[in-house]
């Protein structure tokens, strides 16, 4: 009876097709070490980056290599497209929503040119964390070859 109180896990999808790796394999001691947050990475197999959860896109860096979507519990979810991206100052990645928009799991934030990256940039891994340790419980992560949409993580 008193189950119907309790909050629903959010389910994490993929923002990508690729290959869902632990975060202890990104070559980058800041997520590695999950300093950034906690969550996995995908090798992404394409270049099209989409939401991973509705919500609001609270943030997306200058640069466009990184993006916020806060879910309405509050939790957030990073999506850090490759390595060391920072430096291509937007090269190779084209913006489709702007901060503050609302958007569905599934709708595209990012068109990255991946071969663009992997010439110019250390990697193309792509982390997804959780940044506030405090808004969850506990996380289940599901790995391995993962199409765009299916379920990465439940956020307890």
């Amino acid at each position: 009876m008193f189950g119907i109180f309790k909050k629903k896990p959010l389910k994490i999808k993929s923002p990508v097709n690729g290959k869902v790796v632990t975060l202890d394999s990104v070559p980058d001691e800041v997520f590695a070490t999950k300093l950034a947050g906690d969550g996995v990475a995908v090798i992404p197999q394409d270049g099209t980056f989409k939401a991973p959860i509705d919500g609001i896109v609270s943030k997306i860096f200058d640069t466009n290599h990184a993006y916020i979507i806060t879910s309405d519990s509050g939790i957030e979810v990073m999506v850090h497209i490759g390595l060391e991206t920072v430096s291509l100052n937007s090269q190779g990645f084209e913006r489709q929503v702007n901060q503050g928009e609302s958007v569905k799991a599934g709708d595209v934030i990012i068109e990255a040119d991946l071969e663009y990256i992997k010439q110019n940039a250390t990697d193309t891994i792509t982390p997804i964390v959780i940044p506030d340790d405090k808004s969850y419980k506990s996380i289940d992560k599901f790995y391995g070859d993962k199409k765009s949409l299916e379920n990465i993580m439940e956020v307890k």
